[in-house]
């Protein structure tokens, strides 16, 4: 038995699939619904644009549709967290409303939007077979709102963000240096942003 245990280890992945993510959690917080009132209470949110609050003893379920925002204070971050309801199409066509979160505002808008994936990770390279481990993580997916009110899918990586920062570019790449900061986590990128924001306020 201990021998048939041992080999599915070398010969099957390993899967770590119980790790909870902010969308599986409550969180203290608020909602402003379509209509312009305001709710207070815990917050849910999922992946497909749905949210869940709990207040004054009830329960509620909400879509996008029927949502102007929502903020939460997230305990896995320690940070509050705002998020729109804006219409959005990934094909260009009909727009639906889908949450966004904010993450910079001005001349860059930055949103965010969360999808979970599937990695593989190497288990042991010391073991004499190709053993892996298969992990779900939390990834990110930008956007940037333009000045006409359209969400455009952000594709490229840190020199694509240079592009668009034209002749900004020299001095954000000094803060990025200075402050080694990195483009691909979420909130270093926000940190960026912001910094290329703030060179556009007057002084």
């Amino acid at each position: 038995m201990k021998r048939i245990v041992f080999l599915a280890i070398f010969f099957f992945p390993v899967f770590s699939f119980a790790q909870l993510f902010p969308f599986d959690l409550w969180h203290e917080g608020k909602i402003v619904l379509e209509s312009g009132d305001t709710l207070k209470g815990s917050v849910k949110y999922d992946l497909q644009d749905l949210l869940l609050i709990k207040y004054s003893g009830r329960l509620e379920s909400f879509s996008a549709r029927k949502i102007l925002l929502f903020e939460i204070y997230d305990q896995t971050y320690r940070r509050y967290r705002q998020f729109y309801s804006l219409p959005y199409s990934p094909s260009g066509g009909y727009k639906t409303p889908i949450f966004f979160e904010v993450l910079s505002e001005g001349k860059i808008t930055l949103l965010s939007r969360e999808k979970v994936e599937v990695r593989s990770y190497s288990y042991s390279p010391y073991m004499m077979y190709n053993s892996y481990n298969q992990r779900k993580v939390l990834a990110h997916t930008y956007y940037t709102l333009k000045e006409n009110g359209d969400i455009e899918l952000f594709k490229g990586g840190k020199n694509a963000w240079y592009d668009l920062m034209g002749n900004k570019a020299d001095d954000v790449h000094a803060y990025v240096k200075e402050y080694k900061l990195d483009f691909d986590n979420k909130y270093q990128l926000k940190s960026i942003i912001d910094y290329y924001n703030s060179t556009f306020t007057h002084k």
